[in-house]
């Protein structure tokens, strides 16, 4: 605490030698906005903010853009899924789809056929391999 309190008399002295407060400072800073007009007070305030507004118009294009892109991209994706579809899940799990009920999907992978219920969310891609073409890559 008394830590504090020197860096605030230290602050003090700092403000008392350059003879002003905040209140004078304020009142500076309105009497030069009145001389300057108000036109060059806004081009000034704009000039400070134009930085600000062009990285955050970057970071809308570089970020935010493509990541609403990419993920009406996969919710058309998820919408489109069929029974015979081929897919991957986003575990790394290649199957075909038996059965789609609302949120759950049916696979059946491997030669044996075996099922296997996955979440609708759980579908990484859907694959451009046919079920007639793929007999002869299970085996």
């Amino acid at each position: 605490m008394e830590f504090i309190y020197k860096l605030m008399g230290i602050a003090m002295a700092a403000a008392e030698e350059a003879g002003t407060t905040a209140a004078d400072t304020v009142v500076e800073g309105a009497e030069q906005a009145t001389e300057m007009g108000l036109m060059e007070t806004i081009i000034s305030y704009v000039g400070m903010f134009f930085p600000l507004i062009i990285m955050f118009a970057l970071m809308y294009f570089l970020m935010i853009r493509p990541e609403k892109k990419r993920k009406k991209k996969e919710a058309e994706m998820l919408a489109a899924l069929k029974r015979g579809d081929r897919i991957c899940t986003i575990g790394g799990i290649y199957g075909t789809i038996a059965d789609i009920k609302d949120d759950t999907i049916t696979l059946t992978v491997g030669r044996d056929n075996m099922s296997m219920v996955v979440t609708r969310w759980a579908i990484r891609s859907v694959e451009d391999v046919t079920i007639e073409n793929e007999s002869a890559a299970l085996n």
